[in-house]
């Protein structure tokens, strides 16, 4: 048996395989399935590629190996050999998988379940649940980056989830269910007409009345507030990539016709405030409130421009508020931890970035405000 040299996987993998090729003499099968000597196995290495050896392969080394190649290079030159392989070698793993990779998500081990569904989608390709699953991790991944104030790598995720929607709405088959999803993310992300199609398409077909009669009231707000409007999505878009300006003269043009949409006051607070016109966006929030928008996203916004505006009461209220919506929202938190800086209690600031890193192990905010706090440690 001989080993080539070290391969990447494709994509942008990091993990290196090992390609080995097998003997001519080679003579085995894999369930029904003869292995063809010829083509190599991808094998991740459990130790450092320079000292791996033949003892060291197994199938489940194999199979771990094609998965990453399927994950992140399901076009491979020997992808459909690589995908019969492992579906002999293991009859029930798309549902195992699957299962792993839910719960590996659920607890927030976004990486993982990430490469499991990615790996999923490359060894059936015809089938949705692996790019489904894919698509609410990112959505999970980006909430949770949300949470501790990564608003930026939090749209960079969006953008994955909303690139595989996007592939599974074009396939002629899919799950009902799938649209509803979708068109609640589409929602979320501002895109009101790709999210009413995919509502509407949901209502007509889906078989679950709690659920139609919810799309139905999401897709009578949708239409009663006036969000198909382009310019809202327009000022959505330019505030996102950072032209905040003209972001905020589309928003404010809108306004003029639907002066009752809160979504709206609220996004112009979002464009004035990443402008630091901290006094107009927390008007905008308060406006945005009085029409009904008790979340905790506008509570902790006008949090935010009422303490950098030195209103250290109300900005404590609102932040109370807001934790009273999401009690496990970091970010509010992380708010809370600054305000008591800002009020000079550096203890119980510290109680609060204490908590966040509890919940967020990986929250560098947290933690420089800690280091902060705690001052330079002698070693």
């Amino acid at each position: 048996m001989k080993k080539k040299d070290p391969a990447r996987s494709g994509g942008d993998a990091e993990e290196t395989l090992l390609f080995v090729s097998l003997p001519d003499s080679f003579h085995h099968h894999v369930g029904d399935m003869e292995i063809d000597p010829e083509i190599p196995l991808p094998v991740e290495p459990d130790t450092d590629p320079s000292e791996w050896d033949s003892e060291s392969l197994t199938w489940e080394g194999i199979v771990a190996g094609m998965l990453k190649v399927l994950a992140r290079n399901p076009d491979h030159t020997h992808g459909d050999y690589y995908r019969r392989f492992v579906q002999e070698a293991r009859p029930e793993i798309f549902t195992e998988l699957s299962e792993t990779g839910i719960i590996a998500a659920r607890n927030e081990n976004f990486a993982v379940a990430e490469e499991i569904f990615l790996a999923l989608s490359g060894l059936d390709p015809d089938r949705v649940e692996g790019p489904a699953n894919l698509a609410i991790t990112y959505e999970q991944r980006a909430d949770s980056l949300d949470r501790v104030g990564r608003d930026d790598d939090a749209a960079a995720v969006r953008e994955q989830a909303l690139e595989v929607y996007r592939d599974l709405l074009t396939r002629e088959e899919i799950p009902v269910d799938l649209r509803l999803n979708a068109g609640m993310f589409l929602l979320k992300i501002y895109h009101y007409e790709s999210a009413e199609a995919q509502l509407e398409q949901y209502i007509d077909e889906g078989e679950d009345e709690d659920k139609k009669a919810h799309a139905q009231r999401v897709l009578s707000e949708i239409r009663s507030r006036n969000l198909l409007d382009e310019l809202f999505k327009e000022a959505y878009d330019f505030i996102k990539i950072g032209d905040e300006e003209r972001g905020i003269e589309r928003i404010r043009t809108f306004i003029e016709k639907n002066p009752e949409v809160w979504n709206a006051w609220f996004l112009l607070g979002w464009g004035l405030r990443r402008l630091r016109r901290f006094e107009d966006a927390a008007a905008a929030f308060q406006q945005a409130l009085s029409l009904g928008a008790d979340n905790a996203d506008t509570l902790n916004e006008l949090a935010i421009c009422e303490l950098e505006l030195g209103l250290f009461d109300e900005s404590r209220v609102h932040l109370e508020q807001a934790l009273k919506v999401e009690p496990d929202n970091t970010k509010i938190m992380s708010n809370f931890g600054v305000l008591e800086l800002r009020r000079d209690d550096p203890l119980e600031a510290r109680r609060f970035f204490e908590t966040v890193l509890e919940l967020e192990p990986e929250d560098t905010v947290a933690r420089e405000y800690l280091d902060i706090i705690n001052g330079p440690r002698s070693d």
